[in-house]
């Protein structure tokens, strides 16, 4: 059996400590007292031997095996059902660790289920234990414990979530530092965390507006509000955490941005400084190509051109190409070539 520990308590302090889940089901009766059964990844054949035993409804039963399910509320007849998601902080990969706990509370028993290591139900009973004149109160009273437990396990992954967040406020203006898939993942976080988170205040306000229904009395309804104030606080928190990444995301687009624009300016201005030696250097060749023109064609000697027996032959070849040359650079200086 995933039994993780079985008890039967009478007024408030442990009586038995059964060795079977069939032996927790008579002496409950026979005791009148509250059985606490802790299970931990248990079979189907397990959950359901549970639900037969309380009656508990079929569609609990398949919630319960199902497992990754939202934070969630449910009362089936005389049985309330409740889904939560613990959560803690990996610091070293920026990433929310969420787990899953179902807690079943009857009028004389409560089954946990966990579906991972988070949180820590020992922790919860051995507090419990410890303040018999709470746990007086019955399963509404374990469940406020495991509802407290799970909330201040959020406050480390808030405190982790913040650290992140004040380095990336950091390293935006840093030079040479891209922090966009940093702000993205850790944005992806805070989102997953407020679905987890988000559920509880409307949970605890239908506990309290249930209280005086089902007979919770008012010191468990104080402390129950104790817990609501904490979740909207948590709830509070992860907005302006998502608020602040989506800022930050914004700011970090702009300054990728001007980075961009920058680099886009230099390479115009090299690109503008390269066209200029290109236009310096056509120019200075074409102005050089003219002379060479001219004293190719005239060098050719031909015995049918009359300038090559013509006493001005050459001084006019000289003074073309000067004349061309001359012709040539200011038309490019005008140009804004030279």
């Amino acid at each position: 059996m995933a039994i993780v520990d079985n008890a039967i308590y009478v007024d408030g302090v442990r009586a038995e400590n059964p060795r079977s889940l069939n032996e927790t089901f008579e002496r409950i009766r026979e005791r009148r007292g509250m059985g606490w059964i802790g299970l931990y990844r248990p079979s189907a054949e397990e959950v359901r031997a549970v639900a037969d035993e309380f009656g508990i409804h079929e569609l609990v039963v398949e919630d319960a095996l199902s497992g990754h399910q939202r934070a969630k509320l449910e009362r089936y007849g005389d049985v309330l059902f409740m889904v939560l998601r613990p959560a803690r902080y990996l610091d070293e990969r920026e990433e929310v660790e969420f787990g899953e706990v179902h807690v079943l509370v009857g009028p004389d028993f409560v089954v946990t289920i966990r579906h991972a290591e988070s949180p820590d139900l020992g922790r919860v009973r051995r507090r419990l234990e410890a303040d018999p004149a709470l746990l007086a109160h019955g399963p509404e009273a374990v469940l406020y414990a495991i509802l407290d437990e799970v909330v201040d396990e959020y406050s480390p992954v808030l405190a982790g979530l913040e650290n992140d967040i004040d380095e990336i406020e950091g390293q935006l203006f840093e030079e040479d530092a891209d922090a966009t898939q940093r702000i993205y993942d850790l944005g992806r976080e805070v989102i997953d965390f407020q679905r987890a988170t988000q559920p509880l205040a409307g949970m605890l306000e239908a506990l309290l507006r249930g209280s005086e229904k089902y007979r919770v009395s008012e010191e468990l309804q104080r402390y129950l509000r104790d817990v609501l104030d904490h979740t909207l606080r948590v709830s509070d928190k992860a907005a302006t955490f998502r608020s602040v990444l989506d800022n930050a995301l914004t700011v970090e687009s702009t300054i990728v941005a001007r980075r961009q624009n920058d680099e886009m300016r230099r390479m115009t201005e090299l690109s503008i400084r390269q066209n200029d030696e290109v236009k310096k250097i056509s120019g200075w060749a074409a102005i050089l190509f003219a002379p060479t023109l001219v004293g190719t064609v005239y060098g050719m000697n031909f015995d049918h051109m009359p300038e090559l027996h013509w006493a001005f032959g050459y001084p006019m070849a000289v003074l073309l190409m000067v004349a061309m040359g001359v012709g040539l650079y200011a038309a490019f200086k005008r140009k804004g070539w030279l």
